[in-house]
């Protein structure tokens, strides 16, 4: 409870402090019709809560995220068990994988938008691909790093392939998994705003575009906020995944 405590007491400082800081900016640094303060940005948020604009664009950008992001998993996690666990396999793959990844998805937003047009079909493409070698990599990584002791002492025991795969190298290889489906969440953020700013008719980075060109400065504010508070929590939810679920099965083999 005490850590808890700890815990939560540092983050109302570090956001207790960032909007004082936002504030002291906005009122006595830069001007404020450039820099909106926080009350400004915060009453904002209300009203374009209250009208449904700012929920209906949070609810489009996140069924784009989950929706590329679980199937971007789903194709991922099988392939990067498969590259860590056969020679053969990793051979075949890895320079496919090590090639697309370093093709950045923002470099693809024209491609999918021929491909599949600007409606939901490009932004799901795009999330998978952000997510798909992230988690490829992570997840063979975790398989290469088994410690061999506990495949020998396994081994000893009359365990076979099968039994190896399933009570071995999988529980070891989920705090990896786990590592790799957050990092691709992240990246996810910013390929599903880079896509909306430039084909989609709705969205937070659509949101943002139109603000852009109608200079409605405190918008912009409250949809960067708005993407700065579902980041931290999506990225507290796999901390805590982390923490409880991967160091569960990593003590349990």
């Amino acid at each position: 409870m005490k850590n808890r405590l700890d815990v939560l007491s540092g983050y109302l400082i570090g956001f207790v402090s960032l909007f004082v800081i936002w504030h002291v900016a906005s009122t006595w640094i830069l001007s404020s019709v450039l820099f909106p303060p926080p009350l400004r940005v915060l009453s904002k948020a209300i009203e374009l809560a209250q009208d449904g604009s700012l929920g209906e664009n949070v609810i489009v950008s996140l069924s784009r995220i989950l929706s590329g992001f679980f199937f971007g998993t789903l194709i991922g996690v099988p392939l990067g068990l498969i590259i860590g666990s056969f020679p053969l396999a990793r051979r075949i793959l890895e320079p496919y994988t090590e090639f697309f990844r370093f093709i950045p998805p923002t470099a693809l937003i024209t491609v999918a938008v021929i491909w599949f047009g600007i409606g939901e079909g490009s932004k799901i493409f795009l999330i998978i691909y952000t997510t798909l070698f992230t988690v490829i990599l992570n997840t063979s990584a975790g398989v290469a790093a088994v410690a061999p002791n506990k495949i020998r002492a396994a081994q000893s025991l009359g365990a076979n392939r099968l039994q190896l795969f399933c009570f071995i190298a999988l529980p070891a290889t989920i705090p990896y998994i786990l590592t790799g489906m957050r990092l691709a969440m992240g990246n996810s953020f910013v390929t599903i705003i880079a896509a909306e700013l430039v084909a989609a008719n709705s969205g937070l980075g659509k949101m943002i575009w139109d603000s852009r060109m109608y200079m409605l400065v405190d918008d912009i504010f409250v949809a960067l906020v708005v993407l700065g508070l579902l980041g931290f929590g999506t990225d507290k939810l796999f901390r805590w995944a982390i923490n409880v679920f991967a160091k569960r099965f990593s003590t349990a083999i």
